[in-house]
């Protein structure tokens, strides 16, 4: 009896030893892809003199990139859960360090628009570092909880490897001369580093046994239908509302979801089993993504504009680039604050209540700008608490997902939160850029109204707080850990 428990015990610890070795590993992934995100902002006005291209040009290259990651991310996960989310994490770094280098040698806009979309592949490390975790965790059957404390340590990893970017980025242009094509080598040299990173240092998951296929139609529907709604939403942005074709690119989009979802419930092994995805424990964590993702990724450049608007419009703080960037600064570190306190809080309160608070923290931090913008201290206030709420949801949501997830759609399920939260920031984009010129005009030519910046702090409150609400549909015990997988524990021994 006590011989069995030791040896139960010692491959229980084997496991974890071989967990916390592979989050080791993933961190420096996801520094790296902090790194990526951080590194080109504040070089943005350097590389578009360096291609003698005009300032609003650059917004094309975002607008590629989170195009291109909302249509590859769920297909690249899926080839994760059929033949092993290493493989797919390797070739999708592939790709990213090709583009990186790309980035660094590209002379014109056609070839560094095209190289900056496909460095977008970096999009689906998350979504598969989860899928990996997950698979590790399921053998002892702690993958829920273990899951939700290394997208804590994953996502700090994100916003440290972001703000490593962002200050690195300014001091190496001026150690190399301002010569723009050497500093962009130095992202492209990191993602090629982590390549070797992820093939020595993690491991293969175990896809499912037997036979599986790609659904090729099924894919091309739901990239036809996310095609066309992203497209809109990047076209509204910049020929604005009066443009009937736009909204009928919109509508298109939307209305070929029906389709693809008859045909999915056909299918034996769908690109997306919308069975699972309209369970109780899923459909919530999508749609708060989404939601999410129109104040994670939509909010932060009104947020800037408005922090450095000159005070004599009546509003505005008036802050140049350096306060700027300290404003950001504390942002990012109070995600790390809420990456690093939602699992604590999950230990003690139901994951679905710590959902619900972090939608909560964000709603509040947003709303708050309504009464309280009339100074500096406040902004940085709203912006933690908002701030914490989304360095919560930026793991946690994932992690949710993947725990609603049968064995062998944990990758796709986890995806399908990036791509959500991306057409989240899609539209948000594009109905901000709208609503900033909404109101009376300002003093300042270039400045937008303070009725559009509190038409955008609304939508993100009220985004955030629908979230929370639906959250409360999930069941009380999602996300718990499971009961352990008979005879597999073994299997984690070192070197499998």
């Amino acid at each position: 009896m006590t011989s069995t428990t030791t040896g139960a015990r010692a491959r229980t610890s084997r496991t974890i030893g071989i967990t916390a070795g592979l989050i080791g590993w993933l961190f420096l992934v996801e520094i790296t892809s902090g790194i990526l995100q951080g590194y080109y902002v504040p070089l943005i006005s350097d590389i578009v003199k360096h291609l003698g291209i005009h300032d609003a040009d650059y917004n094309w290259f975002e607008a590629a990139q989170l195009l291109l990651s909302a249509l590859v991310v769920p297909v690249l996960a899926k080839l994760g859960d059929m033949f092993g989310h290493k493989r797919i994490l390797l070739v999708s770094t592939v790709v990213t360090a090709l583009a990186s280098w790309g980035i660094a040698f590209a002379g014109s806009f056609s070839t560094y628009l095209i190289a900056f979309a496909l460095q977008g592949f970096y999009t689906v490390w998350l979504p598969l570092e989860i899928a990996l975790i997950f698979d590790r965790g399921r053998r002892t059957g702690t993958a829920a909880s273990r899951t939700r404390r290394a997208a804590g340590l994953l996502v700090v990893a994100l916003e440290v490897g972001a703000i490593v970017g962002a200050l690195a980025a300014g001091r190496l242009f001026s150690a190399f001369g301002q010569n723009v094509q050497l500093t962009l080598i130095v992202p492209a040299i990191a993602v090629s580093l982590v390549f070797f990173a992820i093939w020595f240092g993690v491991p293969e998951s175990e896809p499912m046994p037997g036979k599986r296929r790609l659904d090729i139609v099924g894919f091309t529907m739901l990239t036809l239908s996310l095609l066309l709604i992203t497209s809109g939403l990047t076209f509204l942005r910049i020929n604005g509302p009066g443009a009937v074709w736009v909204w009928a690119l919109i509508v298109i989009g939307v209305a070929a979801i029906v389709p693809f979802v008859r045909y999915e419930l056909r299918q034996d092994d769908p690109a997306i089993d919308i069975r699972v995805f309209r369970q109780p424990n899923m459909w919530p964590v999508q749609l708060t993504a989404g939601l999410i993702g129109i104040s994670l990724l939509g909010a932060q450049a009104p947020l800037s504009t408005f922090a450095g608007t000159d005070p004599k419009n009546g509003y505005g703080l008036g802050l140049d680039a350096s306060d700027r960037s300290t404003l950001i600064g504390v942002y990012l570190v109070s995600m790390i604050v809420g990456a690093l306190l939602f699992p604590l809080v999950s230990k003690w309160a139901k994951p679905r209540v710590a959902l619900i608070g972090a939608s909560f923290l964000v709603a509040i931090g947003y709303l708050l700008f309504l009464p309280f913008h009339q100074e500096t201290w406040q902004v940085i206030m709203n912006m933690a608490i908002a701030g914490i709420g989304s360095g919560a949801l930026v793991g946690a949501l994932p992690a949710a997902a993947a725990a609603a997830a049968p064995r062998g759609q944990t990758g796709i399920a986890a995806a399908l939160t990036n791509t959500t939260k991306t057409i989240g920031g899609s539209f948000a984009s594009a109905v901000f850029g709208v609503v900033l010129l909404t109101g009376a005009t300002a003093v300042t030519a270039t400045a937008a109204s303070l009725f559009g910046y509190m038409l955008v702090w609304t939508i993100c409150g009220l985004g955030a707080l629908v979230a929370a609400v639906l959250l409360f549909f999930v069941p009380k015990l999602a996300f718990a850990d499971a009961l352990p997988e008979e005879g597999v524990v073994e299997v984690a021994a070192p070197g499998a």
